[in-house]
């Protein structure tokens, strides 16, 4: 698309349907992505943009998931989403600024080099990362747009950001929250069905994935559901899912035993084209590959995930309870007593929670000092989460450079909100918007997109503006969704209190794929820029405790050295390198 003047506005390649564009006179005005603005909508819309702030007056209202692009009189404006679903990046090529929605396509321009600090930190053994290094640029010379803020690019070619998002007041009740919720979600799946059209969609038994299903099949859709059926002793899943799919009209269930699956870490030999930055969607691509290949040969073009429901329905259970406690004491304290029952948190531990008076920064501040953490178990709670902890083969040089990220972000950042509380629901949602934005490219490379409708802005919108003691309960299971639903979903499947995992099949795949994972160790990237102690690594992944043990560092660990070999096999056209310190120099690679 051109400028009035000739020149090059935007390169992009785009589904029709995901596309929609208007002008008039030097304005220019489009949105990119899964939206319920037509071209149209925006050219009616336009004729009242008379300058930059009156872009987002112009799209006000429009729900779904895609970007925000304008010129107006040589002035452009550009921005993702809220909670990051849709990213943008921004680098300066010969002077001038230039985005992209991908990282990597700046650091083709920019011949940028990976960022060693942001490789550190994908490391760290407790996820997510805090703000602001969570979403972070993995190239040096290109930066991420903070989900919330927008780019403005000037005539000159200089640019600044401004804030276009605030998070809402949590004050809801839930009576009133529900309803919101509720058209809110079935907007966001109406934008994604065609009705009498094959929709491929998962059906895990849990409350999100059989949502979107039964509001999917309320507009219309032909859908095939794909289930997993686990053989761990007490999983749920197994009944819940069947129950739900007898109930879809007109739907086509796949069923799938794990043993008929790729397991996990299947495939580590091969390459695929790189996401971003690291992402433990790895350790699941090939089972992935593989109910995305099914699904396409029953005629699905798209594919309905859950992903994200978690992240944006249940507030975090250690910071909503630190507001409270100053406006509802008699509220806060009930729920502290049910969720240290729970959780079995020891008496400090709960003060620690109610009472903590430090600010964001200090706390940012302290965690740098804390970055080697105990081997096993996690890191103590407080109410501003848990900082980063590195495990015990990173290297000296990683620390430092973890440090020294989060000093740097002590000194600069704010938090995302007015409390502690709110500032964690939106950190929380931005983090399943990120790894939405990932699975979304994993699976577009498949040729069978997964969208994450939880992950839509209006959608996340209207789950924060629920009071946090309304949406999330010692005493029940994602109370807010049951109440939204109630009336679309059976009854029977809004009652249920328990969330199952697949821990046997995690650990059968571990002992199944013992050899691939030691052979990481051999020629690993991560030693090789000095991120990773190369005898400290092999004795973690020769360790007879890495069957046993907790295995989250192993996920982080995938992440990043499979990340890096995916680099290594699909190089940029001119160079991708690493800031490797002296003693591991990393000779450029070019195609």
């Amino acid at each position: 698309m051109p400028h009035t003047s000739g020149r090059p506005w935007l390169f992009g390649r785009w589904q029709k349907e995901q596309w929609a564009f208007a002008s008039a006179g030097t304005s220019l005005l489009a949105v990119a992505g899964r939206c319920s603005l037509t071209a149209q909508d925006l050219s009616a819309r336009l004729k009242s943009v008379r300058g930059l702030p009156d872009v987002e007056t112009a799209v006000a209202g429009a729900a779904g998931s895609f970007h925000v692009l304008a010129s107006i009189d040589g002035r452009s404006y550009v921005r993702g989403s809220a909670f990051g679903t849709r990213r943008l990046y921004w680098a300066t090529v010969e002077g001038v600024t230039v985005c992209a929605d991908r990282a990597r396509t700046l650091a083709w321009l920019t011949h940028a080099v990976v960022d060693t600090g942001q490789l550190a930190a994908r490391i760290s053994t407790v996820d997510p990362l805090p703000h602001p290094l969570a979403g972070g640029s993995m190239w040096g010379q290109v930066h991420a747009v903070a989900p919330g803020r927008a780019l403005v690019l000037e005539r000159d070619g200089s640019h600044h950001t401004k804030v276009w998002w605030q998070p809402p007041s949590a004050h809801l009740p839930l009576a009133q929250g529900a309803p919101a919720l509720r058209d809110a979600l079935r907007e966001a799946v109406l934008l994604r069905v065609r009705p009498g059209q094959v929709l491929g969609a998962d059906l895990s038994g849990g409350m999100d994935s059989t949502s979107l299903c039964f509001l999917a099949a309320e507009a219309g859709a032909r859908l095939v559901t794909a289930s997993l059926h686990s053989t761990t002793p007490g999983n749920e899943d197994r009944h819940y899912a069947p129950y739900a799919a007898q109930r879809l009209p007109g739907s086509r269930s796949l069923a799938f035993t794990f043993a008929e699956l790729p397991g996990y870490f299947a495939g580590l030999g091969e390459r695929h084209d790189p996401a971003d930055e690291p992402t433990a969607v790895t350790r699941g691509r090939a089972l992935q590959e593989h109910l995305a290949h099914a699904l396409r040969h029953r005629g699905a073009r798209l594919r309905l995930t859950g992903y994200g429901g978690d992240d944006v329905l249940l507030p975090p259970r250690w910071s909503y309870l630190h507001p409270l406690v100053r406006r509802h004491p008699v509220t806060a304290l009930r729920h502290a007593a049910g969720w240290g029952a729970r959780s079995r948190w020891p008496l400090a531990t709960t003060a620690k929670l109610l009472f903590d008076g430090r600010s964001y920064r200090r706390w940012l501040a302290a965690t740098g000092s804390r970055l080697r953490g105990p081997a096993a178990g996690r890191p103590s709670l407080d109410s501003w989460g848990m900082g980063p902890r590195l495990p015990a083969w990173a290297t000296d040089h990683a620390v430092g450079l973890l440090a020294g990220l989060l000093d740097s972000g002590a000194q600069e950042s704010h938090p995302l909100a007015v409390d502690r509380g709110l500032h964690a629901r939106v950190h929380q949602a931005r983090e399943a918007g990120r790894i939405a934005s990932l699975f979304l490219h994993d699976s577009t490379v498949d040729a069978l997109p997964a969208e994450s409708p939880f992950c839509d802005d209006t959608v996340i919108a209207a789950c924060l503006a629920v009071r946090a003691q309304d949406a999330t309960s010692p005493w029940s299971y994602k109370p807010l969704l049951a109440a939204a639903m109630d009336g679309i979903v059976p009854s029977y499947l809004l009652e249920r209190v328990t969330k199952d995992h697949v821990t046997q099949e995690w650990h059968h795949s571990l002992r199944q794929h013992r050899r691939d994972l030691a052979d990481l160790a051999c020629n690993s990237h991560l030693v090789a820029v000095g991120i990773a102690d190369e005898n400290g690594l092999r004795r973690v992944l020769h360790s007879p405790e890495l069957l046993t043990s907790h295995t989250h560092g192993l996920e982080q660990l995938l992440a990043a050295e499979l990340w890096l070999r995916d680099l290594a096999a699909h190089p940029l056209p001119a160079y991708l390198t690493t800031t490797a310190p002296e003693e591991h120099p990393v000779e450029p690679t070019a195609r």
